[in-house]
């Protein structure tokens, strides 16, 4: 559309507002704004598409376009003849209502509960639950590499849960509850944050209890540059760690009073720890299963500081660096 045809809709849109009633006002900004929505998603996955370069089925190279469907240009393989989109095999496959995509994603950004997003949006609750593991399973790989310089590493320690489970392994706790005995062991979940001085930050969850040297080698090595120094407390794991895979260490004996000083520390990533426990209270828990979605969640509002949906779609949908 022209810049003067444009403006003239527009200039007969406002006229046909002041002559409405304030519920058919209302009614119009709401179409409106759905068709806005929806229009800024398509555009959004359309350039997921238009970096294809493969088939998502047999990863064949002949690709050709084949329509479009549901506003989503299609494509089909000459090689095993499949068609797909830009969501084919991807966790946003197959949900419907993308002009409610974009409100429901600025309700994530506000870090709403399940049910305050589904009553903003106007969805069921447990359409927003889903959503919201949906969108998390795409953007909570969104990490940068490797880490560089001086690299603070340290774990902090949540309660086993199984929230929402229908089959427990285990007797249930009353609202959350605690563990049967005292200090760290099999029933708490480990979270290991890495983090360097540009606050660019990677995080695992390592399984249960204490986190062991075998643990970080599955973890650090391909975050981490050859170069870096690892700063850490004095767990034995991490010193192991260090030893086998020749990385520079130094370690600080937190229970002795040694918290370091202006630039050898771990204050940054505690911190971390800090505010993402206190951010993840307002959900009242949540399951372990689903404890790398809401790191992934905090990752992108803290570290990326996304601050529009339409940025937050973008990174669910395309890597960094893309």
């Amino acid at each position: 559309m022209e810049a003067r045809d444009f403006e003239q809709l527009a200039a007969q849109t406002l006229q046909c507002l002041s002559e409405l009633t304030g519920q058919q006002a209302d009614v119009l900004r709401e179409r409106i704004a759905r068709s806005t929505s929806l229009r800024d998603c398509i555009a959004i996955i359309e350039e997921r598409g238009s970096k294809l370069r493969c088939c998502p089925h047999c990863q064949g190279a002949r690709l050709y376009r084949h329509g479009v469907f549901y506003g989503l240009q299609r494509y089909r393989c000459r090689e095993c003849t499949r068609s797909f989109n830009a969501l084919t095999n991807t966790p946003l496959a197959f949900i419907r209502l993308r002009e409610k995509w974009l409100p429901f994603l600025q309700c994530m950004l506000g870090s709403m509960t399940v049910r305050d997003a589904a009553d903003t949006v106007g969805i069921h609750r447990n359409t927003s639950f889903r959503w919201r593991h949906r969108f998390l399973a795409m953007a909570k790989e969104d990490r940068p590499k490797p880490l560089q310089g001086i690299v603070e590493a340290d774990e902090t320690y949540l309660l086993e849960s199984q929230k929402g489970s229908r089959h427990l392994t285990r007797a249930a706790r009353r609202r959350g509850g605690t563990a049967s005995r005292r200090g760290i062991s099999r029933e708490h979940d480990c979270i290991l944050v890495a983090r360097d001085r540009m606050r660019q930050t990677c995080d695992f969850v390592t399984g249960r209890g204490r986190v062991t040297a075998a643990q970080l080698k599955a973890c650090l090595p391909p975050v981490l540059s050859p170069h870096a120094l690892l700063v850490t407390d004095g767990a034995t794991a991490y010193a192991a760690f260090a030893e086998a895979t020749g990385i520079r260490h130094w370690a600080l004996n937190i229970r002795a009073g040694d918290r370091g000083n202006d630039v050898i520390h771990i204050q940054s990533v505690n911190g971390y720890h800090s505010r993402f426990k206190g951010w993840l209270r307002r959900f009242n828990g949540v399951a372990s299963r689903y404890l790398p979605n809401y790191l992934g969640w905090r990752h992108e509002l803290e570290e990326r500081q996304i601050a529009t949906p339409q940025l937050l779609l973008r990174a669910a949908l395309l890597p960094r660096g893309s």
